[in-house]
């Protein structure tokens, strides 16, 4: 058999699902049962109620499906596969700005630990994040967490002023004005979108700011034919694929998550072998995260 068909047969023993995130590995992409941003896959794994869920994606991804399917037997193939991003806002950290700002609401991306989760308020992603921040009372101040970028582009956007905690994500960051400027000229006629992860100056130069499910909903039903895609580039080999007649260019090629692309087919393979590694967090941590993940998926994007 091939590592596709010793795939399938394991999932169909152990009525396994297979999540991946549209950064994946476009291998990866193709043996999953669903593929999304973080929101949908967020909403895939409250929702599906397998008794196993393969999560291709980063750490605190996987760790978002256990707290929303406890009773799942949640694998995450490659342990080394984490966010450096989610890592730079601590639960001490952020836990010691709340007992110096209990006045302050404190929003965090869904790109943070589970540990992290359960010291904020509200969760929410890239999708919905515009939405969930202006539904919020301007009398209330907000700490947004940890992704910078991300809060800098919301609060422009919606005039709203909000302290934003120093976090980033490495490979956004990657993007830079002078990229964008570059590729239009090679392609005039492309509608240029970027995720709002990326720099404030990059958003800006942008024709518009999506998450990875907003882009590729946004080309699906556009009638232009060129689109310049500012994000991580495992998200092309779907955009392709949903899209045959339409051309698609990287802003920057050398855009990659190096955590994403870690896991990989013999990964999943051996994962469903070994019903391992799996994802295991305590009932209070389950608990006490899943309260802001739950207002995260009351707010539709």
């Amino acid at each position: 058999m091939t590592i596709e068909e010793e795939i399938r047969q394991l999932k169909k023993e152990h009525q396994a699902l297979i999540l991946a995130h549209n950064y994946t590995r476009p291998e990866v992409q193709d043996i999953a049962d669903f593929v999304g941003d973080s929101l949908e896959l967020s909403r895939k794994a409250a929702e599906c109620h397998a008794p196993v869920i393969v999560f291709c994606g980063v750490r605190f991804m996987a760790e978002t499906a256990k707290i929303l399917s406890p009773g799942s037997i949640v694998l995450h193939p490659n342990p080394h596969s984490g966010c450096p991003m989610a890592d730079m806002a601590s639960p001490e950290a952020v836990a010691k700005y709340k007992d110096s700002h209990p006045d302050t609401l404190v929003v965090a991306y869904v790109n943070t630990t589970a540990a992290t989760k359960t010291q904020v308020d509200i969760c929410c992603t890239s999708g919905n994040a515009e939405k969930l921040i202006s539904g919020i009372g301007k009398e209330q101040k907000i700490l947004f967490l940890p992704d910078a970028n991300l809060g800098s582009n919301i609060g422009r956007k919606l005039k709203r002023e909000m302290e934003l905690w120093a976090g980033w994500c490495p490979t956004h960051n990657k993007i830079l004005p002078e990229h964008i400027i570059r590729v239009r000229e090679l392609h005039p006629e492309a509608v240029v979108l970027v995720h709002p992860e990326c720099l404030p100056a990059v958003v800006r130069l942008a024709d518009h700011a999506f998450s990875t499910g907003g882009m590729l909903k946004f080309v699906k039903e556009s009638d232009c034919r060129e689109f310049i895609i500012g994000t991580e580039c495992g998200i092309l080999h779907r955009m392709r694929k949903e899209n045959p007649t339409k051309q698609f260019y990287p802003l920057e090629p050398n855009v990659l998550c190096p955590n994403m692309k870690k896991i990989t087919l013999e990964d999943v393979l051996m994962a469903l072998q070994d019903l391992a590694p799996r994802i295991e967090l305590d009932e209070e941590t389950l608990r006490r995260a899943r309260i802001p993940i739950d207002r995260m998926l009351e707010v539709q994007p």
